[in-house]
């Protein structure tokens, strides 16, 4: 049986790691920062990117190459990188691409963190951002664009404002000038949405959410499809000899995979931001139980919906699996098999109300996290997404009555009465 006509649900399982004979049978915790080797040059042509191997753990490790292999095929990638963070995720896709006196375009419908990121941090360093409707049309995409952009940026299903991205859209528009297109695709996961296969280029996730799924592990990972042109003459630092590797040209040498190459050679190496074995090992436990989880967050998320959408104290509700969301169309395009575990609604009585609903729940914590396998509630506009403006915060779709429901993957019935005892108590 060929392994690549493994269904999602298998690869969860198996992919990353081939046991040999007598080895372990569960991917094991390689705790070591660096290996031996029996000769010099061995180590030498490890460190000119001549052959492939583990010597130094801020480069690459058995227990995170595991990893690496097994989300970029649930993704369909060629390769992937894992690292300490979701933040440093989206930092390196982009620095990989861009530097400073560039530019990027990206949908303005992003998590508060990634658009802090975006418009404080890396604009810091130079690279300047532009941030456009996510229902913007082709031709408004662009006229964004410049000559020195260097990339499309977007949250495939946006935390909170729940807008589900029209990946093929962008990806026609990026390509069109030559450009890549870079999803965010943590909520949905690869078992909900791939978004290789409508046009991306570039998958970031933060696996500390769903791949994760029990909130043990912070952690990111950053995947490239493969095919895409950088030797374009638009991202010279790939097509161009690279002077810390002795002349070596990513393009040339690593044509299959240039961009993950250079990602783990140059930010990963140089800025020391590798997923730590330990992390990894976790993060890999919990995706074993991916397709399980997703389809009972999406149900669970989608009853519960339902269930708010008529409660009497509830004013509005906003999950993309509702069959009166402006989404539900495109969800059911990108994500058919479900629209993952998050939804956000808002309770009559405004601001005030909302917080004794939050304050009375019980079986749901109010926690700063979203996505694993407990129900938990959270206020943006106070809580993760504080630092923007009121318009960023209109911008990412965050209203001041908005709260955000990560729902588990409890019993329905026991989620739903609890959230029925705090409204009423509002």
């Amino acid at each position: 049986m060929d392994q690549k006509n493994w269904k999602m649900e298998t690869k969860a399982v198996q992919s990353g790691y081939v046991p040999e004979n007598g080895g372990p049978r569960i991917v094991p915790i390689v705790q070591s920062t660096t290996y031996k080797y029996n000769d010099a040059q061995s180590v030498a042509d490890l460190f000119d990117l001549k052959t492939s191997g583990f010597f130094y753990t801020r480069l690459a490790n058995p227990t995170v190459d595991a990893l690496e292999k097994k989300i970029a095929d649930l993704e369909g990638g060629v390769a992937a990188v894992a690292v300490n963070a979701g933040q440093t995720a989206n930092a390196h896709a982009v620095q990989n691409v861009a530097r400073c006196g560039d530019h990027i375009v990206a949908a303005a419908s992003l998590y508060g963190g990634t658009v802090s990121l975006f418009s404080n941090t890396l604009k810091k360093a130079g690279i300047e951002f532009t941030f456009i409707d996510p229902e913007s049309s082709e031709e408004e995409i662009q006229a964004a664009i410049r000559p020195n952009t260097k990339a499309v940026f977007g949250e495939m299903l946006a935390n909170p404002a729940l807008i589900v991205l029209d990946v093929e859209k962008f990806a026609k528009v990026a390509h069109r000038n030559g450009i890549p297109l870079i999803v965010d695709n943590t909520f949905p996961t690869p078992f909900l949405c791939r978004p290789f296969e409508f046009g991306a280029d570039i998958v970031t996730h933060s696996t500390t959410k769903y791949l994760d799924g029990h909130a043990t592990s912070v952690g990111g990972i950053v995947v490239e499809k493969g095919g895409f042109d950088w030797a374009n003459g638009k991202f010279p630092e790939f097509s161009e000899p690279d002077e810390s590797y002795h002349g070596l040209i990513y393009t040339k040498n690593f044509a299959s995979c240039p961009f993950s190459v250079k990602l783990r050679a140059q930010w990963v190496r140089d800025m020391g931001t590798p997923m730590m074995p330990f992390n990894a090992f976790l993060t890999n436990l919990g995706v074993e139980t991916l397709a399980l989880r997703m389809e009972r967050h999406s149900s669970n998320a989608l009853n519960l919906a339902r269930f708010l959408e008529k409660h009497p104290k509830v004013s509005w509700v906003n999950y993309p699996g509702l069959e009166s969301s402006p989404m539900h169309k495109r969800a059911l395009k990108y994500m058919p098999k479900g629209q993952s575990g998050v939804l956000c609604f808002g309770v009559k009585g405004g601001k005030e109300a909302g917080e004794i609903v939050m304050n009375s729940l019980k079986l749901a914590a109010i926690v700063v996290h979203v996505a694993d396998a407990r129900t938990s509630v959270l206020h943006p506009a106070s809580m993760t997404h504080r630092q923007l403006s009121e318009e960023e915060l209109k911008a990412a779709g965050v209203s001041p009555d908005l709260i955000r429901v990560s729902v588990g993957i409890e019993h329905i019935d026991d989620i739903m009465e609890d959230f029925d005892q705090a409204l009423n108590k509002a």
